[in-house]
């Protein structure tokens, strides 16, 4: 699904440099690399766009990135008792840390071509069940429809976190004022973990905001609730510290986000050019708003189309089988909620392998074997 070596193996040099660089500095927490990689993040999230009135945008580097969608919400003000907005069908990260906070989930119905919070649904569960605040999932690389989900949020006076986690430089416009994933919400989570679309070399996160209260909260919040050392001024803290390694690997990184994006768009295009079945449903790719994080399709018979791939020696995933509210820790807290087009996307997606390494070869042997599924006289 994913050749992280082949991927580095051109940054090997500049890797290596970055990494003695921290070694050599004997400084390895919160020192000038995260300083220096969140102050490159911060202008890449906000390339193209200013918030009115704001002195730009701040981002705070965090340990991974389900801490990062915490941290937000706890920075925007949600905690024990607030009622998130979410949708279920993302893996369970948001309710995870949605849960951390002692919140409530508000789980909401997505869009049937989009996988995303649907902004008319999002609309009625404000007016029957009510919420404090949004949180919104860019899934698979596409950015969720910004500007009507953050106008009923504003109509229903709730704040907005974006989970940015799968849709690193997705964006809604590429000239002047073209707005990225990050700005759109009063702050945004992205997660670094190694298979993003930039990834670190372990686990680490951000926290991107335009509002600097909000990142001075952040802030003290990842590390004890400390205005200063042995200082703790606001809690409930905890300690999630971006590394020095991970950051110098990041800033290494970060300047080949864009080509990476492209490649990844690129093998997306190819599958859609390529990939004929009948009985196969596929995603609209269409940069710059859609990344390309992942290439799902969906499929009304998954399980034998994925016993097929595996036959054939197509590496797959399934992101994701079961929707948050269907989970088992929940017990039948939400066994009346119904959310008829989640629990259906959960039952039909399957993932192909998509990644800036995979070569128009490789792609077209996927689609030769997607196209004989149910054909057992075809050879791919």
């Amino acid at each position: 699904m994913n050749d992280l070596a082949a991927l580095h193996a051109p940054l090997a040099d500049a890797l290596t440099t970055a990494v003695r660089r921290v070694m050599d500095s004997g400084w390895y927490i919160l020192g000038p690399e995260v300083a220096a990689f969140e102050a490159a993040f911060a202008d890449y999230c906000g390339a193209g766009y200013r918030a009115a009135g704001s002195g730009g945008l701040h981002a705070v580097g965090v340990g991974n990135g389900t801490d990062a969608i915490e941290l937000a919400l706890a920075g925007v003000g949600a905690g024990r008792g607030s009622r998130i907005a979410l949708a279920a069908n993302a893996g369970g990260y948001g309710t995870t840390a949605v849960l951390a906070l002692g919140a409530e989930p508000v789980y909401v119905d997505v869009d049937e071509d989009t996988a995303t919070l649907d902004p008319a649904l999002l609309d009625r569960a404000g007016h029957e069940a009510g919420f404090d605040a949004v949180l919104v999932t860019h899934l698979y690389g596409r950015l969720a429809d910004m500007p009507a989900l953050r106008a009923v949020a504003d109509a229903h006076g709730a704040k907005v976190v974006e989970d940015c986690a799968q849709a690193h430089g997705a964006a809604h416009g590429v000239t002047a004022g073209g707005r990225r994933a990050g700005v759109w919400g009063d702050a945004a989570a992205f997660s670094f973990y190694p298979t993003k679309n930039l990834g670190a070399l372990g686990d680490a996160g951000a926290v991107v905001t335009a509002d600097p209260d909000v990142a001075e909260r952040v802030r003290r919040l990842r590390q004890y609730g400390w205005d200063r050392k042995y200082h703790q001024v606001t809690g409930p803290a905890r300690n999630s510290r971006m590394d020095e390694l991970q950051a110098a690997v990041l800033g290494v990184k970060l300047p080949h986000l864009d080509a990476w994006n492209a490649r990844r768009v690129a093998v997306a295009a190819r599958y859609a050019a390529t990939i004929r079945h009948p009985k196969l449903t596929l995603p609209d790719v269409a940069a710059p708003s859609h990344v390309a994080h992942l290439y799902v399709l969906r499929s009304t018979d998954r399980d034998a189309l994925s016993s097929h791939l595996r036959a054939h020696g197509v590496p797959h995933d399934v992101h994701y089988p079961v929707p948050d509210h269907r989970q088992p820790v929940h017990g039948d807290r939400f066994a009346d909620l119904d959310l008829p087009v989640t629990e259906r996307l959960c039952a039909e997606v399957l993932s192909l392998p998509c990644h800036p390494g995979l070569d128009p070869a490789e792609a077209d042997r996927v689609a030769a074997v997607l196209n004989v599924f149910g054909d057992a006289a075809c050879t791919p």
